[in-house]
């Protein structure tokens, strides 16, 4: 991992609340943006950041994520997606998480990465599927 990531570091990114993101089960007036979709935008958002900071060979995973989400953000809204990092440990990342939508805050949280190398990684993973009997 490079030495270039530091804390109070932050992105911005913008996310188009369509369909896919939203909730479905209550019906077509209540298209809002579905917590599992804010979820996995705020992972996104950090894994990209981290993208620009790893050395040839690694990459990110997630070890864990806090949310609230207490806005209804409507399907056609757009919402700002802030990712800044509190803490770095070692190869542990920690973000602090913020959304908005055009009226208000909606979310706010905490996430954390792991920087890994691939192909150590890949190589736990086989190990435990052959331990598993999985292919």
């Amino acid at each position: 991992m490079k030495d270039t990531i530091k804390p109070g570091m932050s992105a911005t990114r913008k996310i188009l609340v369509d369909t896919p993101r939203t909730i479905d089960f209550l019906g077509e007036n209540l298209r809002v943006y579905a917590t599992p979709a804010l979820v996995q935008d705020f992972e996104i958002a950090c894994l990209e950041f981290l993208l620009d900071h790893v050395d040839a060979g690694e990459n990110s995973v997630g070890t864990g994520i806090s949310v609230s989400h207490g806005g209804a953000t409507l399907r056609g809204m757009s919402v700002d997606i802030t990712v800044t990092i509190a803490k770095v440990d070692g190869r542990m990342v920690t973000f602090d998480l913020l959304a908005k939508d055009d009226i208000e805050e909606i979310s706010k949280g905490v996430h954390s990465r792991f920087v890994v190398e691939v192909d150590k990684l890949r190589q736990r993973v086989a190990g435990k599927a052959a331990k598993a009997g999985v292919a």
